[in-house]
């Protein structure tokens, strides 16, 4: 069964939006999540998606890039503007455009469909372990368990220093230059994967395996779009690109 946290501690139904205008496609999705335990909101255009997720609750989006009224890619964006729940885009085409541009938009991973449910269930679960890591700050309003990275500095032992970045990894907070910095789940994940391992360069596959919590080769797009998001808001310069091999974060 799929399960997140409730407030009083109980396990609840982890709550996912799915948005996807073809109506077969839409419920035989569905049914097969819900199959696994999940709850199941479902939204037919671009629109109705963005009014379903305002109405909160939400644990995960489940998105298609090809909607009416408002495409996947800019209901994403829109979205990115205030959460930092955890997105999953689906593709009909798999086509490298459609990739890269959810991946840009905020999404942090996508399914080709025809998707097997198996598959589509482990992409889900590999987001809702990386988004529970987070916790949630009292500012922002609760969409489910993936939230932003707290960034109050706080002294001790466990911080960790790179420049002008800062990193609790027992906190869960960074900051840069004594700023906070906001970070998705899996921004998170791949900062403190870099942290963990200063100096040294880490392959895609090692950060799609430790990262993104692959068993098998996925797409690298995903951790190199996903490391173009980090740069920006941690500072381009901070993670270098050793071409052919991978990425290292500057001590």
């Amino acid at each position: 069964m799929a399960y997140s946290a409730s407030g009083d501690g109980l396990p609840a139904p982890v709550a996912v939006l799915l948005v996807e205008d073809d109506e077969v496609i839409r419920r035989s999705v569905a049914m097969a999540l819900e199959r696994y335990g999940y709850r199941i909101t479902t939204a037919a255009d671009g629109l109705a998606g963005l009014e379903a997720f305002r109405d909160g609750g939400h644990d995960l989006l489940l998105l298609d890039v090809m909607l009416p009224q408002l495409d996947g890619i800019g209901l994403c964006r829109r979205i990115r503007e205030t959460s930092t729940v955890p997105i999953l885009m689906m593709s009909a085409r798999g086509d490298a455009l459609d990739v890269v541009s959810g991946l840009e938009a905020g999404a942090d991973d996508y399914v080709v469909k025809p998707v097997d449910t198996s598959v589509l269930v482990a992409r889900i679960r590999s987001l809702m372990r990386r988004a529970m890591l987070v916790p949630a700050p009292a500012s922002q309003a609760p969409t489910g368990p993936a939230t932003v990275a707290r960034s109050v500095e706080r002294p001790g032992p466990a911080l960790l220093r790179f420049g002008d970045l800062a990193i609790d990894p027992a906190g869960l907070e960074v900051s840069r230059a004594q700023a906070p910095v906001a970070l998705a789940p899996t921004e998170l994940r791949l900062l403190l994967e870099f942290a963990a391992n200063p100096g040294i360069v880490l392959d895609r596959q090692t950060l799609l395996r430790n990262v993104w919590d692959y068993g098998w080769d996925g797409d690298s797009r995903v951790v190199d779009l996903c490391v173009q998001r980090l740069r920006k808001k941690i500072g381009a310069e901070r993670i270098e690109t050793v071409r052919g091999f991978g990425y290292k974060l500057r001590p």
